[in-house]
């Protein structure tokens, strides 16, 4: 991949409007890539950096399907889509996270994340499912179950070793930080964030297509009912597939054409990159007239008397 400085184009800009006045304001970058990585797309810039938070997740499941760990255990895709979830810790996300478990014979004790307020054990937690399937490799490989979050754990090289495959890129040059679930995340430019987006959605990697496949067919398990990703892939119908981070991070891929786009609010501002991806999904056609109006209802529209606006457009390279 070219990691040359590209071209810049203007940020989009997200307003948050009080009766029609401006109360505040969001930056915003985003970029659309293909899976070889070539910049298609543009707003503001494509080299900026930051921590790709949660957004990871469907790239981290690849230890799953490269190990023979989910045939082994008999996973399904439902178990597949809970470990790319960002979920809403309901009865339902962690049953399905403790059925990985059960199906591996790993106690849930051995989970490192932590456990919700008000909450008994860390199967509510939202990455319970990103925990349970570390786990699974774990069982899979006779690996360590205690220490399976350290940096230098053979899941966690495994894992950093498959992205660094993808980005064609030297493990060793990746920045390594611990996420708020303890788990690590890496540090990646946006258009690289986006390629693998793009990667994820062609159609071109059996575990990529496995994950693509149970992350659309089971949207309410990878967020939750009301909730942006889930939204955005009932909506889609299995042609788009979605994934938040935290501190304003949005991906989206357009499936079964290799076409990525992620988004980095500078903020952090989570009502801000919805607003952008609906913006960005209008200007590109992604999804009909009808569905993003249904978004924009939800995710627009903020209240009796609050509204988001968007201003600026993904520039052609």
């Amino acid at each position: 991949m070219n990691r040359g400085k590209r071209s810049q184009s203007a940020t989009c800009s997200v307003k948050m409007l009080r009766e029609g006045i401006t109360e505040s304001v969001h930056t915003v970058h985003a970029v659309v890539c293909d899976d070889k990585g070539r910049v298609l797309s543009i707003a503001g810039d494509p080299d900026y950096s930051f921590f790709v938070r949660s957004a990871l997740k469907p790239f981290q499941a690849l230890a799953i399907t490269s190990t023979g760990t989910m045939e082994r255990f008999g996973l399904t895709d439902k178990d597949l889509a809970i470990i790319c979830s960002s979920h809403r810790g309901s009865i339902t996300h962690a049953r399905q996270a403790f059925h990985i478990l059960w199906r591996c014979n790993v106690d849930p004790t051995f989970l490192k994340c932590p456990t919700p307020p008000d909450q008994q054990n860390a199967l509510r937690y939202n990455c319970s499912g990103k925990h349970a399937g570390m786990l699974a490799v774990c069982q899979q490989r006779n690996w360590s179950l205690d220490t399976y979050m350290d940096r230098d754990h053979p899941v966690q090289a495994l894992i950093l070793g498959t992205v660094a495959e993808l980005l064609g890129m030297p493990s060793q040059e990746f920045i390594i930080a611990h996420d708020d679930c303890g788990a690590p995340t890496y540090m990646l430019q946006l258009r690289q964030l986006a390629t693998l987006y793009a990667k994820l959605s062609s159609g071109n990697h059996l575990g990529m297509e496995q994950i693509t496949r149970a992350m659309t067919q089971h949207p309410m398990l990878v967020c939750g009912d009301g909730q942006f990703d889930t939204e955005v892939m009932r909506l889609a119908e299995g042609e788009l597939v979605s994934k938040t981070g935290a501190e304003g991070i949005q991906c989206i891929a357009r499936v079964g054409q290799g076409l990525g786009m992620a988004i980095k609010v500078v903020d952090g501002a989570k009502r801000a990159k919805h607003a952008v991806a609906i913006h960005l999904i209008k200007q590109l056609g992604w999804l009909s007239p009808l569905a993003t109006e249904t978004l924009e209802e939800s995710f627009v529209s903020l209240g009796k008397f609050t509204r988001l606006e968007v201003g600026g457009e993904l520039a052609v390279i």
